[in-house]
């Protein structure tokens, strides 16, 4: 069954297909017309048409529109009076293309308004759920339980070894002290975008605090591979904050903590996660 926005996007599709079928069958008759001067004038207006209809809508371009064609029919007239009866029929596809051209724009235009909207209100609805945080557009610890819980029935089904690597600012208490709200937002964007870019496409990043920033990440990994990731991290985080000007002035460091998933001793994802922010407590790397 077709949902709402599949059908908004073969609606756009097929828009948009008529558009250019529309445009080539405009340049064709344009050809086969032969009146240049007259064509040039007629698509110069038909786009300013186009134009019109993108930026205003429907309703002003059907009126312009109107006024085009009745200065066609008023310029038909006056050269059937002027060339004594004679009609240039091969002009008259002027009277209609524009029109059309607008429609199939209007159509195709409103289409990507609901899809635009869709997509804007899936992403509310995400935020209002608290899946991802506004600022950054990483997971947050809603989803970050959720899918640990994955994780975790992966690890008891099939063995394979789930870590988590829990990311803080160093003595970030007191450095943000000393940092203007710019500042704040820089490092914080800049942290995020790091440990996102070096993570593998499937190790997943979250901000499970947003407050005193703490990251986290999935792996399934044992705690040895956790740690090449950690410093990957480490590494990527303090190349990226020495070509940081606004931060150059702040002597700012990562602390990491890891946890691997222990059944024996863990019973939720929380356990793994607080296991992995004790950690941060023991990192003086």
């Amino acid at each position: 069954m077709i949902n709402n926005d599949q059908r908004d996007s073969i609606f756009q599709d097929v828009a948009l297909l008529v558009f250019l079928l529309l445009f080539s069958a405009v340049a064709v008759l344009m050809t086969i017309s032969g009146h240049s001067l007259v064509n040039v004038v007629s698509l110069f207006c038909t786009v300013v048409l186009l134009i019109l209809t993108y930026f205003l809508g429907l309703i002003p371009s059907l009126l312009a529109n109107m006024v085009f064609i009745a200065g066609q029919v008023i310029w038909t007239i006056y050269q059937y009076g002027n060339n004594h009866g004679v009609i240039t029929w091969s002009l008259l596809f002027w009277l209609v293309m524009p029109i059309l051209l607008s429609l199939s724009l209007y159509a195709m235009t409103q289409t990507q308004v609901a899809l635009q909207q869709a997509n804007g209100d899936l992403r509310a609805a995400l935020v209002e759920r608290g899946a991802f945080d506004q600022q950054t557009n990483l997971r947050t610890t809603v989803a970050y339980v959720e899918d640990a819980s994955v994780f975790i029935e992966t690890n008891e089904r099939f063995k394979l070894p789930v870590s988590t690597v829990i990311i803080k600012i160093r003595y970030f208490d007191d450095m943000k002290r000393m940092m203007s709200e710019n500042q704040l937002n820089v490092l914080l964007q800049l942290a995020s975008e790091t440990i996102k870019d070096i993570t593998r496409d499937n190790d997943i990043t979250y901000l499970v605090d947003n407050e005193d920033p703490t990251w986290a990440i999935l792996l399934f990994s044992d705690e040895e591979g956790a740690n090449i990731a950690a410093d990957r991290i480490r590494a990527g985080f303090a190349k990226a904050l020495a070509g940081e000007t606004r931060l150059s002035s702040l002597a700012i460091s990562m602390v990491v903590g890891i946890a691997t998933w222990d059944p024996e001793e863990m019973n939720n994802p929380y356990d793994l996660m607080n296991a992995g922010i004790r950690e941060t407590q023991y990192d003086v790397s």
